[in-house]
């Protein structure tokens, strides 16, 4: 029997065992292998009786101690989970509703484990949602009051004090938001919290105001629909840079 044939009967006799794909058993035997020639030729390694850190997750996800702490269980164990489900292949929304339904995780904890399984096994990068869309969140918490920041953004010449430092595209598609008959400028809710939702360019921009105690208020920049992680690195300067200058209003 050829070594090729041999390994096909060993991945197959595991898919039949765990109810895996073939793709996901073929994956964990020749990780198997990889893990076993290792042994038998790396020499002693002292470190190598550390025993080994647990998974963690990515930004977006929960942490492998959240997880143990919540469910019971690490992060290893709902990703194997994951794998003998077939999580890669059966997507987000049902990868999540499994955990909850199945082994009843949390709801939100159940979104949390699959996005940090989802970037375990690079199907989702940082900053990437789950229908493929790139999106990034800068905050800064301000001195003011809410009617004070609502004021700093629609003021046509306070807006403009501060928006000198700032991107021109970016002042330029917050100024163009806010003109106009049409615009229903920052609308407030009955708890206080202010939104405003625009266009700049073929991203979606949602500003946030959350009020917070001591007479603060938190204002938050999403700006989603991006095309790639260099455009939510770009973005994120450039809100950064945005928000530090409206906060400077109020020093």
């Amino acid at each position: 029997m050829t070594r090729a044939r041999s390994l096909k009967e060993v991945i197959r006799a595991r898919a039949a065992r765990t109810g895996e794909r073939y793709t996901t058993a073929r994956r964990h035997v020749l990780t198997g292998l990889t893990v076993k020639t290792l042994s038998l030729v790396a020499p002693e390694d002292p470190a190598a009786k550390t025993p080994p850190t647990p998974p963690r997750a990515s930004k977006g996800g929960v942490s492998d101690a959240k997880s143990r702490e919540r469910t019971g269980h690490g992060l290893d164990h709902w990703f194997d989970v994951l794998d003998r489900f077939g999580g890669v292949e059966k997507g987000h929304t049902a990868s999540a509703r499994h955990l909850h339904d199945a082994h009843q995780v949390p709801g939100w904890y159940a979104q949390g484990i699959t996005v940090a399984y989802e970037r375990a096994r690079s199907v989702r990068a940082v900053n990437q949602r789950c229908d493929g869309e790139y999106e990034v969140s800068v905050s800064k918490v301000l001195t003011a009051a809410t009617a004070d920041v609502i004021k700093a953004l629609t003021d046509t010449r306070l807006r403009k004090r501060w928006t000198e430092s700032v991107d021109v595209e970016l002042a330029r598609a917050l100024a163009a938001s806010l003109a106009g008959a049409a615009s229903r400028g920052v609308v407030v809710r009955g708890d206080g919290q202010g939104r405003h939702r625009y266009k700049w360019g073929g991203t979606t921009v949602q500003l946030y105001l959350l009020p917070k105690p001591g007479g603060k208020v938190a204002l938050v920049a999403t700006n989603s629909k991006l095309a790639n992680g260099a455009m939510v690195e770009e973005r994120r300067a450039q809100w950064r840079t945005a928000l530090n200058a409206v906060a400077a209003v109020f020093r």
